[in-house]
Order: C-alpha cells, then sequence, then structure tokens
C-alpha cells in the first residue's frame, strides 16, 4: 500500500513538473515573441532579400537570374579586391595586437581593478567617445599640420602625410587599438577575477614559475572570456569604418580603402547586385572565422564535457 502511495505521489510529480515545463516555455516564447518578430522583419527578411539580388541582375522588370556569375565579376574586380584584401589586412594584424595588448593589461591590473573600480571607466573612456571627437584627435595629431609633424619640423627631421600615405594604415590600427582595447581589457578582466588564487599559491608551492601559471591556469580557464574579446574586437574593427570614412572619405588612401568603403559606393549608386555580392561575401568570411574560433575554443580540455 505504501509503494503504491509512493509512486502515485511520484507520477504525480512528475506530471505537474513536465505542466510546469511547457507552461514556462510558452511563456518565455510569449515573451521573446516582440523580439524575435523584429528579428525576422528587420534581419531575416532583408537577408534574404540580399541573398536574391546576389544571383540576380538588374532592378525591377529587367531583372534577370544569373546564378552565381555576379560572384565570379566581384573575384574578378579590381577595386573589390582592393577593398577586400585591405579589411583582411586589418583583421590580421588589429586583431591579434588587441588581443595581446589587453590581455597584458589586464594581466597588469587584476589587483588594482578590484580595489579601484574607478579603472574601467577610464578604460571605457576612449570607447564611448564619439567618432567625430576621436576624428578631431587623429587630425589634431597625424594632419599636415599636425603637432606631429610640427615636431618633426622643430627638429629638423622630415614631416609625412600620414593621413594621405601608406602612413595611413598604420594610423588606422592604432587609433583602433587606442579606441577598443580598454573595451576588451574590461572583457578580460570579468574572466580573471573569477579565477580562485587557491590555483596560484598551491602552483607555487610546487615550484611553477609565472609564466607556467599563465600557460597552465590562466590561459585554460580564460577561453570563454577571449572567446567574447575576439567578438567585440571583430565587431568593433567593422565599425571602425566610420574613423576611417571622417578621415579619408568615400575615396580615401588606398591602403585604408575597406569592404566597407566598397559596400556604400556600391549603394550610393543604387548597385544592389555588387552590394549583395559584397555583402554575402564578407558575412560568409566572418561565419569562417567564428566558427573556426569557436570550435577551437570548445575543443579546449577545459571545456570538454
Amino acid at each position: 500500500m505504501r509503494n503504491r502511495k509512493t509512486k502515485k505521489m511520484r507520477t504525480e510529480k512528475r506530471t505537474w513538473t513536465g505542466k510546469l515545463s511547457k507552461r514556462n516555455a510558452r511563456d518565455g516564447y510569449l515573451l521573446t515573441l516582440p523580439l524575435l518578430a523584429g528579428c525576422l522583419v528587420f534581419y531575416a527578411i532583408p537577408f534574404l532579400m540580399v541573398l536574391r539580388n546576389s544571383v540576380h541582375h538588374g532592378i525591377g522588370y529587367s531583372e534577370q537570374f544569373v546564378g552565381l556569375s555576379n560572384y565570379w565579376s566581384m573575384l574578378n574586380n579590381g577595386v573589390f579586391r582592393l577593398a577586400f584584401g585591405n579589411t583582411l589586412r586589418f583583421l590580421a594584424v588589429a586583431l591579434p595586437l588587441i588581443l595581446v595588448l589587453s590581455f597584458a593589461i589586464a594581466l597588469m591590473l587584476k589587483e588594482q581593478v578590484q580595489s579601484h573600480q574607478a579603472l574601467k571607466s577610464v578604460l571605457l573612456l576612449p570607447y564611448i567617445m564619439p567618432v567625430v571627437g576621436s576624428v578631431l584627435l587623429v587630425e589634431f595629431l597625424f594632419a599636415q599640420e599636425g603637432i606631429l609633424n610640427e615636431g618633426l619640423d622643430t627638429l629638423g627631421l622630415p614631416v609625412a602625410d600620414w593621413l594621405n600615405s601608406e602612413w595611413a594604415f598604420p594610423v588606422v590600427v592604432l587609433l583602433y587599438l587606442w579606441k577598443n582595447t580598454g573595451y576588451a581589457v574590461i572583457l578580460l578582466l570579468s574572466g580573471l577575477v573569477t579565477i580562485s588564487d587557491e590555483h596560484y599559491a598551491a602552483a607555487s608551492l610546487d615550484g611553477a614559475s609565472r609564466w607556467q601559471q599563465l600557460r597552465f591556469i590562466t590561459i585554460p580557464q580564460m577561453w570563454y572570456s577571449i572567446f567574447f574579446a575576439v567578438v567585440f574586437s571583430l565587431i568593433n574593427a567593422f565599425k571602425c569604418f566610420r574613423e576611417i570614412f571622417l578621415i579619408g572619405g568615400t575615396h580615401p588612401n588606398p591602403g585604408i580603402y575597406m569592404l566597407q568603403h566598397f559596400i556604400n559606393n556600391a549603394f550610393e549608386k543604387l548597385n544592389y547586385p555588387k552590394l549583395a555580392v559584397a555583402s554575402v561575401l564578407m558575412l560568409l568570411v566572418v561565419s569562417v572565422f567564428f566558427g573556426m574560433f569557436y570550435r577551437f575554443v570548445m575543443g579546449k580540455e577545459g571545456y570538454k564535457e
């Protein structure tokens, strides 16, 4: 009798739990419905339209299905190859630099940031500075009559047109690092402060050096934070187009002519097939990069089930 009663109570509990789970799931879907509807209207549908435009030529009644010929034409376009190559070069230089620099700063500030919360505000000041303010600072420093050329001229050294020559690329990378490193430091610090000091104490007792502690304790427990730092740094790298556009205009020095310039110029000319193909190719490159890095992070020993 007692076993039958216990079995009945368990069955009722499972039934009640199942109903509660279904109710929670229904409430969750209802709460997220406005967000999902917004994503569908403003992201999914426009993306499908972009995909459609990328395989068609012309507008309106003159539109024709051309398959992948638009992609082949784009890959043979010299201006597109210049913009695409500059964008990849910028990412290949800027992302490793910001990751190494922000990680080094985060390691140095780990102890201070726990006792001085104002450091976080200081680190975010460049990130929240308006775009126009950042551009004015760059022009104040690197314009032909800027403070850097005045200092070089005073010392009798040759001056340079920093923003309209091959020097424009390192200037843009420097601007990106100055503006976004603080944000990446905050993301990495959030991971550093969660690592228990007991791990380091035990490693010190075993005779582990600082490099060994960094390699075998810090980095293995920081992959999630590193992943998010790389993700947001990549997003901010594409946002850097705003500063480049204000510095050099629609047709800047060839060294800083980015893929966003190409897309923006195609949009101004209402060349929707070219605009769509460039956008799809950029999305493919970013998706492949994210996929590879995500698999790399998930494959680490510390995150295996």
